[in-house]
C-alpha cells in the first residue's frame, strides 16, 4: 500500500517560464510586502536597512561586501535563506 505524500511535503514543478519571470519581478514591492525597510537612493537604486551595503535595482541586487550578486530568486535563496521552492512560491504568490 502507498501511502500519498503530506500535501506540504508535494514539491511543485516549476515550469522553465515561470523560473525565468520570477526571476525578473522587480525586488522592492516584495520586499516592502516582508516587513523590510528600503532605502531610496540616486538612479532608481534602493538600500536595505536589515543589511548595510547591499543594493537593489529593479530585479537585480548585488552586496559587494559579501561578493554576493543576482536576480530576484537568488536574493530570496542567498540573502533571506529561503529554499528555491519557498522562494519560487514567495515571489509567485506576491
Amino acid at each position: 500500500m502507498t501511502v500519498p505524500a503530506h500535501p506540504k511535503q508535494q514539491s511543485h514543478r516549476w515550469t522553465k517560464e515561470q523560473i525565468r519571470h520570477a526571476r525578473s519581478v522587480p525586488l522592492a514591492p516584495l520586499l516592502l510586502k516582508r516587513g523590510l525597510k528600503l532605502l531610496p537612493l540616486n538612479a532608481g537604486n534602493f538600500a536595505l536597512e536589515q543589511h548595510p551595503g547591499l543594493l537593489i535595482k529593479d530585479s537585480y541586487w548585488r552586496w559587494p561586501k559579501r561578493e554576493l550578486a543576482g536576480n530576484t530568486i537568488d536574493f530570496f535563496t542567498k540573502v533571506l535563506h529561503r529554499s528555491f521552492q519557498q522562494a519560487m512560491e514567495d515571489i509567485t504568490q506576491a
